[in-house]
């Protein structure tokens, strides 16, 4: 178990990761701005519920993120197409999952802005997911 442990630690400590991370942030960032307008759209323009909008909002930017990302992010993958998008949803379940929870925590029990908690939630959820792709799901890592 030790030396599996110590594995996984310095593969997520390398080179590679960090350029991988480098990619990974620029579409993130381009897919979450994305998310975070059409949260914007469906909460204030729409009145959707706020938990329903960051959920939605999540899945939209989540589906593009893929997009981009299978080009660029992990270029040269053996993982066909579908199957890709298939586990990269099951990662993006995983990340929604995180999202909703700590972002209707943050707006239930703070006075946080609802986008401004959706910030701060998208950052840890989307290192996880990011691990989780980079690791499992195009076994670059």
């Amino acid at each position: 178990m030790g030396s599996q442990l110590t594995s996984v630690f310095s593969r997520i400590a390398s080179g590679q990761t960090a350029i991988l991370l480098a990619r990974n942030t620029v579409v993130s960032v381009l897919t979450f701005l994305f998310g975070l307008v059409l949260m914007w759209v469906l909460v204030e323009l729409i009145s959707v519920n706020k938990v329903f909008a960051a959920g939605a909002s999540f899945l939209g930017a989540t589906s593009l993120h893929y997009i981009f990302g299978r080009n660029w992010i992990f270029r040269g993958t053996s993982r066909a197409v579908a199957s890709g998008y298939g586990y990269f949803l099951i990662n993006g379940g995983i990340g929604l999952v995180l999202t909703l929870g700590m972002f209707a925590a943050l707006i239930s029990w703070t006075p946080i802005n609802y986008l401004v908690a959706r910030v701060v939630v998208s950052v840890f959820a989307g290192f996880v997911m990011f691990l989780l792709n980079a690791m499992l799901n195009f076994k670059q890592l």
